[in-house]
């Protein structure tokens, strides 16, 4: 394993090719630390994308993946109070509740945290089946954000099946920044969205991204994959600044803050 840690605290390698610990993977994927000039909430993605651009193989972010990118998927979410995601992603994915991770329950459990962090469904249409373990068995309830011009039938549909609606957004959709708040206001501060490529576009475009942790994967695909964000470009380039970037198998495991 190499470690080209930029601007931050990497994971260092040490001798041979040993795997990385649990607890420097956690060191180097730590939230920032809330307080004086911090910001809170705290947004963060994690993707990953073939050289070519690429973030899917025949409709599946597996493919492209890693036993490692799995490992610091596995980090983020045991950092994580919530993990933001969109229905398509839901449905393509076959999404499940997030399990608790040994290694972080200590973590969690002096910060305050339930054992796992709670998965957020962004939904216009709320056409989802409400039968799946994420809405009917997580270890934490699972909410859904949605606007406030949803159809009331299917909002009713969802109550019922005992998932919490959080309303963000005055239409039919979900506004970016105010289901940020509204997170927050349920005590979600440490936040995290895998996708899909939609939600990630809108969440940049609002301008409430604050990282990027991004897997580039040592694979050419062609084909008409999407990228990691889609949706209309945004008005002026946002630029993020390198915070570290590691390496192992030709996978670089990169860091990207807002500037």
């Amino acid at each position: 394993m190499g470690d080209g840690a930029a601007g931050g605290a990497g994971v260092g390698s040490g001798s041979g090719d040993r795997e990385w610990s649990l607890d420097e993977l956690a060191s180097a994927y730590a939230y920032p630390e809330a307080g004086p000039g911090g910001r809170e909430p705290w947004l963060r993605a994690n993707m990953v994308s073939t050289l070519d651009g690429a973030a899917q193989h025949e409709g599946l972010s597996l493919p492209i993946s890693s036993a490692t990118d799995r490992r610091i998927f596995g980090t983020l979410r045991g950092l994580a109070d919530v993990v933001l995601v969109g229905a398509e992603t839901v449905r393509q994915e076959g999404y499940r509740p997030a399990r608790a991770r040994e290694g972080f329950a200590t973590l969690r459990e002096a910060a305050g945290h339930g054992p796992a962090p709670a998965i957020a469904v962004v939904s216009a249409s709320l056409d989802l089946d409400f039968s799946l373990p994420l809405f009917t068995s997580p270890l934490v309830p699972t909410l859904l954000l949605t606007g406030a011009a949803a159809a009331p039938d299917r909002v009713a549909t969802v109550e019922k099946a005992g998932v919490q609606v959080v309303i963000a957004g005055d239409g039919m959709g979900v506004d970016p920044a105010r289901a940020v708040r509204a997170l927050a206001g349920l005590g979600h501060t440490r936040l995290l969205t895998e996708g899909g490529p939609r939600l990630l576009g809108q969440l940049m475009a609002a301008g409430v991204l604050d990282e990027l942790c991004l897997t580039i994967s040592p694979m050419l695909t062609a084909g008409d994959a999407q990228r990691i964000a889609g949706g209309p470009s945004v008005a002026v380039p946002k630029r993020f600044e390198l915070v570290s970037l590691l390496e192992e198998a030709g996978f670089l495991f990169s860091r990207y803050r807002r500037t």
